[in-house]
């Protein structure tokens, strides 16, 4: 079975690294996107399992890419983890992802957190 998909939109690349580096270690296949423009285009052709999504990106915000993703029924399914520095905003949007984390974020946070937001049959089974 291959692993899900996890779409890493981040502006930095060092960051976008840690991120992508951090959901292979739970077991996702990843794709960086760097701007907001692209990662509109590329949510229109593909349904990630989870979007790790920054908020402030050139071209398009992350807040207008969180409700791209909630508008689109083929995303349903799809979890938002938002990573931000700007707790006004994480508040704002903390109804709309289905989790936040204010920046800075460890590596060993993001894997953890990852794992469970893993598809239910795709889960690990625990102390197997």
């Amino acid at each position: 079975m291959t692993d899900p998909l996890a779409l890493v939109v981040e502006d930095d690349p060092d960051q976008a690294d840690i991120f992508a580096y951090a959901l292979q270690m739970a077991r996702f296949e990843t794709e960086i996107i760097t701007d907001g423009r692209a990662a509109l285009e590329r949510l229109s052709q593909i349904v990630p399992a989870l979007v790790v999504l920054d908020l402030h990106l050139p071209y398009v915000s992350g807040d207008e890419i969180l409700r791209f993703i909630r508008a689109d029924k083929r995303l349903t399914d799809t979890k938002v983890l938002l990573a931000t520095a700007n707790p006004q905003m994480a508040d704002i949007l903390q109804e709309e992802s289905d989790l936040v984390l204010l920046k800075p974020i460890s590596f060993v946070q993001l894997r953890d957190l990852a794992k469970r937001l893993r598809p239910a049959d795709e889960q690990e089974v625990e102390g197997a």
